[in-house]
C-alpha cells in the first residue's frame, strides 16, 4: 500500500469509530450526552488534523494496530496539559476590554450630547437679562437623567475650581462626584465641559441639584407606598393539590 493508502485506512478506521461512539452517545440520555459531548469534539478535531496532513508509515502502523486509535488519541490528549483554560481565560478578558471600550465610547458620546444640551437649554431660556434656570434645568434632566447631567456638571465645576463665579457649595459638591477614566486611564472629560457663561452654569447647577433631590424624595416616597399597599382584594395563591388515595 503507498502512503496515501495507510493514510487513508486509517482515517476510515478512525471514522467508523467515531460513528460507532456517535451512534452509542445518541442513545444515552441528556445528561449523559452533555457530560461526553467534550469527549466528542475533541475526537472530531483528531479526524480533521488526520484529514489535514499525512503520518510516517511507521506511524500509522503503530496505530492501525491499536484496536481504537481514536479513544486512545482523546485519553493522550485528556491527561496532556494543554493551555485551553488560559487561552478561555485569554479569550474573556479580550471580549470583556473590547466591551468595556464600546461602552466608554458609547458613554461619552452621550456626555458630549448631554453637554451640548445643556448648553442650548440654557440658551434657549435665557431671556432678557433672566435665566430660567429651572426650565432649562428640568428640560435637560429630562432627556439624560440626573446621573448624567450632574457627573457633566460636576465636572465642569471641577475643571474650573478656579473661577469664583462658581459657589463654594457648588464647588464642594461637585468634588464629591466620582468621575469616570477612558479606557486608557486618560482625563478626557474636556471633551464634555459645558461652555457657557459660568455664572449661568453656576444658577444650573442650583436647580439640578435642587431638582435632583426632589426626584429621590419622590422616588422614595413611591417605593414606600408599594411596599405599605394593602393586599386585600389580592387574590389567594391556590393550595397545593392534594394527593389522590391510591387504590
Amino acid at each position: 500500500m503507498t502512503d496515501a493508502e495507510l493514510n487513508t485506512a486509517l482515517y476510515e478506521k478512525m471514522f467508523a469509530e467515531q460513528e460507532q461512539f456517535k451512534d452509542w452517545l445518541l442513545t444515552q440520555p441528556p445528561e449523559k450526552i452533555l457530560e461526553r459531548s467534550y469527549e466528542y469534539t475533541v475526537r472530531e478535531d483528531f479526524l480533521l488534523a488526520l484529514e489535514q496532513d499525512d503520518l510516517t508509515r511507521g506511524q500509522i502502523a503503530a496505530l492501525l494496530a491499536t484496536p481504537t486509535p481514536l479513544d486512545d488519541l482523546f485519553h493522550t490528549y485528556e491527561a496532556t496539559e494543554t493551555h485551553h483554560m488560559e487561552e478561555v481565560w485569554s479569550c474573556l478578558e479580550s471580549l470583556a476590554e473590547y466591551r468595556k471600550a464600546e461602552q466608554a465610547v458609547q458613554e461619552e458620546r452621550l456626555n458630549i450630547s448631554c453637554k451640548e444640551a445643556i448648553e442650548k437649554a440654557i440658551d434657549g431660556n435665557y431671556r432678557g437679562n433672566s435665566l430660567d434656570a429651572k426650565a432649562a434645568a428640568q428640560e435637560v434632566l429630562d432627556q439624560f437623567g440626573p446621573e448624567r447631567v450632574q457627573t457633566v456638571l460636576a465636572a465642569t465645576v471641577q475643571d474650573k475650581d478656579w473661577d469664583a463665579r462658581f459657589s463654594r457649595e457648588n464647588k464642594a459638591w461637585a468634588r464629591t462626584v466620582p468621575m469616570p477614566l477612558a479606557v486608557d486611564g486618560a482625563n478626557r472629560r474636556s471633551r464634555w465641559l459645558v461652555d457657557s457663561h459660568p455664572g449661568l452654569v453656576n444658577l444650573f447647577v442650583d436647580q439640578v441639584r435642587d431638582l435632583a433631590r426632589e426626584r429621590e424624595k419622590e422616588k422614595s416616597s413611591v417605593i414606600q407606598q408599594l411596599r405599605q399597599e394593602p393586599t386585600v382584594g389580592k387574590a389567594k395563591a391556590a393550595p397545593p393539590k392534594k394527593r389522590e388515595p391510591e387504590r
